[in-house]
């Protein structure tokens, strides 16, 4: 309920930023928090990869949460989706458009892209390359503390990400087990 209620808040308020596309000053606490998360982007980066370094930035018991599949990552596991995502879309850039601040939540709004040149593993099986671009909205949700990720639970537009692979209706067929 508290994630629901952040961002009703953070809805309330999106008009008054929408003018100058920033939030309110951040405290010290969300200026670092901030550059956690945009440090987690760049070590998923397809020019910059690095899981390792990538799952380092979680504390002790965080996780990685893919809300389109329905499961949660955590120690090492954590990077599982930086090396899917790496495998299937070698270009793989994350746009990040807006980010919104409450205490030590932050929510970024983005779009993930690239070309779709190797498999892409899901949890019905593997979407063989299609060679065909993505640019997929997606909404983080991260909770940090002290300087680690707590949590990261990731939104992304998976009917809009399949239609553009050009497998959205015909998925079934698409899926190689």
């Amino acid at each position: 309920m508290l994630r629901f209620g952040i961002l009703v808040h953070i809805l309330d308020h999106q008009s008054a930023f929408q003018q100058d596309q920033k939030m309110p000053a951040q405290s010290p606490e969300q200026k670092r928090n901030e550059q956690v998360v945009r440090e987690l982007y760049h070590l998923a980066e397809a020019t910059s990869k690095d899981t390792p370094k990538f799952v380092s930035l979680f504390a002790e018991g965080g996780y990685f949460y893919d809300v389109s599949a329905g499961k949660k990552y955590y120690g090492n596991d954590i990077g599982k989706t930086v090396d899917i995502y790496a495998t299937a879309f070698p270009d793989m850039h994350r746009e990040l458009y807006d980010f919104y601040f409450e205490g030590d939540v932050v929510v970024v709004e983005l779009s993930l892209n690239g070309t779709h040149k190797g498999g892409l593993a899901i949890p019905a099986g593997t979407i063989p390359p299609t060679g065909k671009r993505m640019k997929a909205p997606c909404c983080d949700v991260f909770h940090l503390k002290d300087g680690k990720v707590i949590s990261f639970h990731c939104y992304v537009a998976v009917p809009i990400l399949l239609e553009q692979l050009g497998v959205f209706m015909n998925l079934e067929a698409a899926v190689k087990r």
